[in-house]
């Protein structure tokens, strides 16, 4: 089966940033089938069109489309229209059996539905956020007309589906509220048991390098510095717990919009360089190490209920490791925590009351190793990433007509 995998965000381990894309897509090659993913490339190699390689058994067709956090709306919104475009001629001419588009942004249902028209390959589409609800709730889509068009758009998406796939039962939910009435599956993000396996070793030479580090508890965000993360709160936390006399380091490691603003709050409440520290977005496969020195693993975004669908990476790299995870947020993920015992959700508007809460689970070592276990446990049993790929491949196996052999080698 030739898959056409969409993803204007597509990363490899040696990038920064989610590879559920090129995890997803490695296995299904290793079992056979033709992956070609069309994605952009913000580098400033070779020219500005179309540049092909082959990684890992992956086909992938890189567009240069920059792209940052930091852009205003109006130029991401250019840079998401852009690729659209650009990326529907390519999608059509590779001739997939099946095209699988993964949002966001939500412009990724144009170049899916053109390389689907007139032919009888089906699109399925991913729903990676809830879009454009998120970008309502966060006031970012305030123009009426803007908002009627992201909607048709999402309905447009919808329509042209034979199957949903949602990262979230949230996120599933919300599909079936915009009226979809197709199948409607939920493959969360993943965790990568493999690459999170490594010994202590790895975590102490983290530390070692980090004199400032020592043997303290460390508290780690590994993700984006925007608007929606609420890193903010991290510095209000850290400087809770050190008026507390806690020994505890916070540790943010990320780019984004808001890294200049985080630095300098945490100038200004007097805990940058103290015991909160920032370091520049690292590659996935320096993650292990990363989460090996770590205490816990933390996950944050701003009270915005529409955000509680979420499925953030950072929380199954943290089940992966047997890293216990803390979040300020509600939701399945929230449901998750206190159902298995895998960490703690810390109150979001009461930082004082949060900081306690953090110092008394710092602080107790059996609660630490057990949640530790139980996350890793859980990673095993629901969120393995070899068994959700399997699971995604059914699905776009179940979608794509049948082909014989003959037609399959007539490509």
């Amino acid at each position: 089966m030739r898959i056409v995998y969409l993803h204007q965000y597509f990363n490899t381990p040696d990038m920064a940033g989610g590879t559920r894309s090129y995890e997803f897509a490695r296995r299904w090659a290793s079992y056979g089938h033709e992956v070609h993913v069309v994605t952009t490339s913000g580098d400033s190699r070779g020219c500005s069109g179309w540049r092909q390689e082959v990684v890992d058994g992956i086909n992938i067709h890189w567009l240069r489309v920059p792209y940052d956090n930091r852009m205003s709306y109006a130029r991401r919104a250019y840079a998401w229209t852009r690729f659209a475009l650009r990326s529907s001629l390519r999608a059509r001419r590779l001739r997939g059996d099946v095209v699988f588009a993964t949002s966001t942004p939500l412009t990724i249902a144009i170049p899916g539905v053109a390389a689907t028209l007139g032919k009888r390959s089906p699109m399925v589409f991913e729903v990676r956020d809830l879009w454009p609800e998120v970008p309502i709730a966060l006031g970012a889509l305030k123009n009426p007309v803007l908002r009627g068009l992201a909607r048709w758009l999402e309905r447009f998406a919808y329509r042209h589906s034979s199957a949903v796939v949602a990262l979230s039962p949230d996120m599933s939910e919300g599909v079936r509220r915009a009226g979809y009435q197709g199948p409607v599956h939920t493959i969360p993000n993943a965790s990568d048991l493999e690459l999170f396996d490594v010994g202590p070793e790895h975590g102490k030479a983290f530390r070692d390098e980090r004199p400032w580090l020592g043997s303290s508890p460390l508290v780690v965000y590994t993700g984006t510095f925007g608007r929606v993360n609420g890193v903010s709160y991290m510095v209000e936390l850290a400087a809770e717990c050190a008026a507390r006399g806690s020994s505890a380091k916070f540790l943010a490691v990320g780019d984004g919009a808001e890294w200049d603003q985080i630095k300098s709050l945490a100038d200004r409440s007097g805990v940058l360089g103290r015991n909160f520290f920032m370091e520049r977005s690292l590659k996935k496969s320096q993650m292990p190490s990363v989460l090996s020195a770590a205490t816990v693993g933390a996950s944050w975004v701003i009270p915005v209920p529409a955000l509680e669908a979420n499925s953030a990476n950072k929380f199954f790299d943290c089940l992966a490791a047997g890293l216990p995870i803390v979040i300020n947020y509600g939701g399945w993920q929230r449901d998750l925590i206190e159902a298995e015992g895998v960490g703690i959700a810390l109150h979001a508007s009461n930082v004082s009351d949060a900081a306690e809460s953090l110092v008394d689970f710092l602080d107790n070592s059996p609660a630490l190793r057990s949640a530790g276990i139980s996350g890793r446990r859980l990673a095993r049993s629901r969120f393995s990433r070899d068994n959700l790929a399997a699971q995604l491949r059914g699905i776009l196996e179940t979608a794509a007509p049948n082909q014989s052999n003959e037609q399959m080698k007539g490509r």
